[in-house]
């Protein structure tokens, strides 16, 4: 692990990029160019203390799950992620089914969607990237360990999860969640990570078993959906998915029709829900 390379190639990596280009407001005036580390921290799901070291050259062994996450909060291409992952000794992805490297060119479309929620997941259903709307809306699942990133695993383990939906409408996204894994699972016999989650969803939730036994299949398409947000309320949603065929990555994109009250409730949650996200100036 080659520590003082790291340590260069992380501070020049994050000392060109500006907070508008990953969704962050500037604050107050910046003594030098470039993001915060705190910035850098928050935006890779890790503590300032611990990225403080790495650029320190004396930080430890970063895992893969780390090094992907810092390769995303400083927009890496997919050449500068493997670079980073030589430095550290550690062999890049290769080959993978399902990519979970997001290019910077769809981080950066993902971040000039400041008014809306949105965020880039797999076909699975893994949780790459969010704007601060999507997680004012339904939380910041990046800072969760990498098992609760997964939004079908947390819809049927995490009870959390039943709280961002009315009641009476869990019934129906539970079948669509099913019906999507099952369409990826057939689709890419040869992978074994929604065959993988199927079978982990299968055995722990009866919910899932019972509705996969019923071999429902769907694509995740554009719909209309109800979130249910603890200060806001009921915001009723327009879901646009774009898929990215080369990575299996999906940019999905919620919106309020104008003139509802969804809209204007929307409009609040910029507000409300984003004061707990806005950086700390230092």
């Amino acid at each position: 692990m080659n520590r003082a390379e790291i340590a260069d190639f992380l501070r020049r990596a994050r000392a060109r990029l500006n907070p508008s280009d990953v969704g962050l407001t500037a604050g107050s005036r910046r003594r030098t160019p470039g993001l915060r580390r705190e910035e850098v921290a928050q935006l890779a799901g890790m503590s300032v203390d611990y990225y403080t070291r790495l650029e320190q050259s004396r930080g430890p062994r970063p895992s893969r799950q780390m090094l992907t996450a810092l390769a995303r909060a400083l927009r890496l291409t997919e050449v500068e992620r493997d670079h980073l992952f030589h430095l550290t000794g550690e062999e890049p992805p290769r080959s993978e089914a399902t990519s979970t490297h997001v290019r910077p060119g769809l981080l950066l479309v993902l971040d000039r969607l400041h008014d809306t929620p949105a965020m880039v997941a797999t076909d699975c259903g893994e949780v790459l990237a969010q704007n601060a709307l999507s997680r004012a809306l339904s939380g910041d699942l990046l800072s969760r360990p990498p098992r609760g990133r997964n939004m079908i695993r947390r819809f049927f383990l995490d009870p959390t999860a039943q709280e961002l939906f009315p009641p009476e409408d869990r019934p129906q996204r539970a079948r669509e969640q099913v019906a999507c894994l099952r369409a990826v699972a057939a689709s890419r016999p040869a992978d074994p990570e929604p065959a993988a989650l199927a079978a982990e969803l299968r055995a722990a939730s009866t919910e899932f078993a019972h509705l996969w036994d019923e071999h429902d299949v769907a694509v995740r398409r554009a719909s209309t959906k109800r979130f249910r947000h603890p200060a806001i309320g009921i915001l009723e949603l327009d879901c646009e998915v774009l898929v990215n065929s080369d990575h299996n990555q999906q940019l999905v994109i919620h919106t309020a029709r104008p003139g509802t009250e969804s809209y204007e409730r929307l409009r609040l949650l910029r507000v409300v829900g984003l004061q707990n996200l806005a950086p700390t100036d230092t």
